[in-house]
């Protein structure tokens, strides 16, 4: 309640000035409700009162303040006449058009009651019509957007340029960031005020003076020029030239630009910051030029409040950066500005591109996606009331965000898929063509070697240019042809590989999977010919952890139910409106649902015992059915063939294909039950995901009663020893000397070591991986860990941005690889069923370590060598206890493979 009130006083400030005889009573206090402070307060010339409720009471007369507001006037004599709305639903922003509105309303015959602000009620018709966005920021307003890339650096050079006007001027200031639901590489916007009267504004910047787009491929994804006001500024960051750009800017961009006298300033920072070395941190840059651009200070003393903001937010991470950012202010000068012909104003739209795309990919994730979503009417949502969302919408976004893709090059390709293995979007991926598909396809292909049962076809790697992040994992893991020059793939511009779009849509839509020909469990390579049915998630480019999730799906997609805890991987994996989980071919794909931290495993097991239940009940019905004088013979055969095999994945799939159709010819009451619960004839593989936050620490109470109930669950612990989601807290995951947000000098105790602790139990598998230390290991302890039947642990090494990896997240796989060869962390795998078979249980994969590296890995992360640049006495006091600790763990692992081969 409330928080509409500044928005309003804004309103109210800018009717008066043209006459408009309005008010507002602001309640500060609810219950208990005065009456007599009210009556007060309200002015006896009012006539006309609209209520506003910040709630939504469905089978009520009105919301709460408006009930109260009615009663006290009820006996009143020359009552005002009252109305009721609603403002804010769904966190919507309420903005001073939409008051605007209530006052049009209040000053109609007869008002609407019961209204809607913010919504477009086109179902039951209560919203007050829609309303242009107005500047109410009075004289001395300066009001800015800044649309970034999550990670560029656009939001912290914001928050710094706030900082630099606020400390040297004598203006106010407000700012306030909003991404999307996507990690690194996902949508950001700035909005930025200053004024030379106190801010009262408490919705976002809608009718902007100056707009800076930070992403070329923006300028066609969402509308960076609403509300731009007449004789404003634009700047863009592009890769085009002035012709370039006159002629590939949108018609609609050009028509707002002739229109309202907008001046445009043009420059390449991303070539810039490649010169520089700054990579893809345009963002110093832009802020220099929009400080020279507008003027708001001194250039002069922005300059020099810049590079003391450099100090201060790159000091912790060397000089060299600190020196590189320095330069790039200094050539944050080199805009140009923009030839704006006048006969642009009458321009058209540019023809809509036709697409055979589901009317709910149109009409709902593609605005949702460009930032529209909130101007949806509710009509848009019929059918989907409770929730539903559809799978796979994630591949409609084509973000094309990447300035870098791989491009491969066919004659150093060995087929070996390792690229395919890795990549964290499923953006890379292997296609074997028969000669039908192979003839429709005009792109380079050779002859598939192996294995046999593929031999005589085609194989392309085929690159997803548009939904690729560009972090270049896939040409660090490249082997190639050492003959030929070394690997198939390297990075080039995306521009020179647009034309690569088309031919993934005819792989994609065209070429049939040929995952039944091999056996996808058998290798790696193998396990690339399954198509994923996980992919172009949310998350950052280079993640450690998607490729993970990613091979289960490839690996049990079709059969996997998953319960996700909160964090990282729930935002990726399922963040309205895009769904990374998809189906396959025959429309099977994973179920997904997401619970808290700290219940997630117990979530999973519910799903087990449900699924357990519904199989018994199957069990039950096949039970009778052996008597049942309608069933056949042949279909009674399958009935115990099914009982006996129920928890064999691969046979269940198969007699599944002939039960059904035999149930469906039966027409006797047991046929058509099992008919109806025929979704469970396929043994379930039950995954639970999770972090290390929600693994370790918060939900280690219900992952510890999970395992010990013996069921048959998997659970996958993303561990990125952080607090990824949150903006990497330390965990109990965090080793010692790791700098973590609550562990700002360093953490000061050892890692827990939780496959060690669920071994104890003696009857759960468990697994530590790191896919890019052993690909092998990887798959085959994910496979073992699916096939065992009780409950299994699979902790995953994942790179996370938090780490601050100086090599970037593209050497993701090769941090792995570097990890387990100093002994910062091991591979090895505990299975209870080779005990069983009088074999050793225990195997550690990983080899003797090069402890001699391990100080150096740690300070090629930014997380350990802040460490050293902060405190530099304790550093290497830490750095010595992290390497004991790993030679501590190392040890153990030594003495229980030992042990396990002595008994």
């Amino acid at each position: 309640m409330g928080s509409v009130t500044e928005a309003i006083r804004e309103t109210i400030d800018y009717l008066m000035a043209k006459g408009e005889k309005v008010g507002l009573v602001a309640v500060h206090l609810y219950r208990p409700f005065s009456a007599k402070h009210f009556l007060a307060a309200l002015p006896k010339s009012a006539k006309r009162i609209a209520v506003l409720d910040r709630t939504k009471e469905p089978g009520a007369n009105g919301e709460p303040l408006y009930l109260d507001v009615k009663d006290i006037l009820y006996t009143q004599e020359n009552a005002p006449l009252v109305v009721g709305g609603r403002y804010g639903l769904g966190s919507k922003d309420t903005t001073p058009a939409q008051i605007l509105a209530v006052y049009e309303n209040l000053a109609m015959n007869e008002p609407k009651n019961q209204f809607n602000i913010g919504i477009e009620d086109d179902v039951t018709f209560t919203s007050l019509p829609k309303k242009e966005e107005v500047a109410v920021g009075g004289e001395g307003m300066f009001e800015a957007k800044f649309y970034g890339l999550g990670a560029d650096g656009t939001v912290g050079a914001n928050k710094n340029s706030v900082k630099i006007i606020g400390d040297n001027t004598n203006k106010y200031c407000q700012a306030y960031f909003s991404y999307d639901s996507k990690k690194s590489g996902g949508f950001t916007c700035s909005h930025l005020r200053f004024g030379d009267n106190a801010i009262r504004s408490t919705y976002l910047v809608n009718t902007p003076n100056f707009v800076a787009c930070h992403v070329q491929a923006y300028l066609r994804m969402y509308d960076v020029t609403r509300g731009l006001q007449e004789n404003g500024t634009f700047l863009l960051n592009t890769v085009w030239n002035e012709e370039e750009l006159a002629k590939n800017l949108p018609n609609k961009v050009k028509r707002y630009f002739a229109q309202k006298n907008i001046t445009v300033y043009y420059i390449n920072a991303t070539q810039i910051a490649q010169e520089i070395g700054l990579g893809n941190r345009t963002n110093t840059i832009l802020q220099s030029a929009f400080f020279r651009i507008t003027g708001v200070i001194p250039v002069e003393l922005a300059v020099e409040q810049m590079k003391k903001f450099i100090v201060k937010s790159y000091g912790k991470k060397g000089q060299d950066i600190v020196d590189k950012n320095n330069a790039a202010v200094d050539r944050g000068g080199e805009y140009k500005q923009l030839a704006i012909d006048p006969a642009w104003a009458n321009l058209a739209d540019d023809a809509a591109i036709e697409n055979n795309d589901p009317a709910f990919i149109n009409n709902v994730v593609r605005p949702i996606n460009a930032q529209d979503g909130d101007l949806l009417p509710v009509s848009a949502f019929k059918g989907i009331e409770d929730g539903t969302w559809y799978a796979g919408t994630a591949k409609y976004e084509k973000r094309g965000v990447a300035a870098f893709v791989p491009v491969w090059n066919a004659d150093n390709c060995i087929q070996c898929n390792k690229c395919a293995y890795v990549c964290p979007h499923a953006c890379i991926r292997p296609f074997v063509l028969d000669d039908q598909e192979a003839a429709g396809l005009n792109a380079d292909m050779i002859e598939m070697k192996a294995p046999a049962a593929m031999k005589g076809m085609k194989f392309r790697m085929q690159v997803g240019v548009m939904d690729c992040l560009g972090c270049g994992n896939c040409v660090d893991v490249c082997p190639g042809n050492p003959k030929l020059g070394g690997p198939a793939l390297k990075m080039v511009s995306l521009e020179s590989q647009l034309a690569e779009a088309a031919n993934w849509d005819y792989c994609v839509e065209n070429v049939k999977s040929k995952q039944d020909l091999v056996d996808i469990n058998a290798n790696v390579k193998n396990s690339q010919f399954a198509t994923p049915l996980f992919e172009f998630s949310g998350a950052c480019s280079g993640c450690g952890e998607t490729p993970y999730v990613k091979l289960l799906s490839q690996l049990f997609g079709d059969r996997q139910i998953i319960a996700n805890a909160t964090g990282c991987s729930s935002i990726y994996s399922g963040s309205v409106p895009s769904t990374p989980y998809t189906t396959n071919e025959k429309g099977q794909g994973p179920a997904w649902a997401n619970s808290l931290f700290e219940d997630f495993c117990e979530f999973g097991m519910g799903m087990e015992l449900a699924n357990e239940k519904m199989k018994a009940r199957l069990t039950d019905l096949m039970t009778k059915g052996q008597s049942c004088d309608c069933c056949s013979d042949e279909l009674k055969a399958l009935f115990a063939e099914w009982i006996a095999n129920q928890n064999d994945a691969a046979k269940t799939k198969e007699l599944a294909a002939q039960i059904m159709p035999a149930v469906k010819a039966c027409d006797c009451d047991i046929c058509k039950q099992i008919d109806s619960l025929s979704g469970y004839l396929i043994k379930r593989s039950q995954w639970i995901i999770g972090g290390d936050g929600a693994s370790y620490d918060i939900g280690y109470g219900g992952l510890d009663h999970v395992i010990a109930s013996g069921k048959d669950v998997n659970i996958l612990v993303l561990d990125t020893e952080v607090y990824s989601n949150t903006g990497g807290q330390s965990s109990k995951a965090t080793p010692v000397g790791a700098i973590a947000k609550f562990a700002a000098a360093g953490k000061r105790v050892r890692k827990k070591d939780l496959g060690m602790i669920a071994t104890t139990y003696g009857y759960v598998y468990v697994a530590q991986i790191a896919m890019g230390a052993d690909q092998a290991q990887c798959l085959k302890a994910i496979r073992e860990a699916e096939a065992y039947p009780g409950p299994s642990l699979v902790i995953a090494y994942a790179p996370c941005i938090n780490h601050g990896l100086k090599k970037g997240m593209g050497k993701a796989q090769e941090e792995q690889e570097n990890a387990v060869k100093c002994g910062y962390w091991h591979l090895w795998r505990y299975n209870p069923a080779l005990e069983a078979e009088g074999k050793n249980p225990f195997s550690l994969d990983s080899k003797e370590p090069n402890w001699e590296g391990f100080k150096d890995f740690l300070k090629g992360e930014v997380r350990y060598a802040s460490v050293m640049k902060q405190y530099p006495a304790e550093a290497e006091e830490l750095f010595q206890a992290a390497e004991d600790n790993a030679k501590w763990r190392y040890n153990s692992y030594k003495r229980m493979e030992k042990q396990w081969s002595n008994d």
